[in-house]
């Protein structure tokens, strides 16, 4: 008989450090997961993406036990790690933070598709031009 599903979290958290400080810590906590359990697992899974933002989603089951999957870094993450940002502009529309191609957009289309709502590669770069332009970033 399958486990019943009492929750299911999603948390976006640095790869290969992901400490119980807050948010981590109190969301974990609500859900009644072994903290420590799972942020050990997760730093296993993700010690080799130290650096990046690597989302997971988190199943919780009735019996306090979990599941979760890892996820590809955000559309903006991706999008400051192909330009070596550190951070966006702060007035998007007004300064630039940089350009990107439309190879770079279509690479990171790509690369996120496993994680978007839609398998047309067109769609995807329309999403990640979208996100570009929200961070101030030029598509050129």
């Amino acid at each position: 008989m399958a486990k019943k599903i009492v929750n299911v979290l999603k948390l976006n958290l640095p790869a290969g450090s992901a400490t119980p400080a807050p948010p981590v810590g109190p969301i974990l906590g609500q859900a009644g997961i072994n903290m420590m359990d799972f942020i050990k697992q997760y730093n296993d899974k993700t010690v080799d993406k130290r650096g990046q933002i690597i989302p997971a989603e988190i199943t919780v089951y009735q019996d306090r036990s979990f599941s979760f999957i890892l996820k590809l870094p955000p559309v903006s993450a991706m999008i400051k790690q192909t330009l070596k940002l550190k951070k966006a502009s702060q007035k998007p529309g007004r300064e630039s933070a940089g350009k990107l191609s439309m190879d770079q957009v279509t690479a990171i289309a790509k690369e996120k598709m496993a994680d978007l709502n839609t398998d047309n590669l067109e769609a995807a770069k329309k999403t990640v031009v979208g996100a570009a332009r929200s961070m101030g970033i030029e598509v050129v």
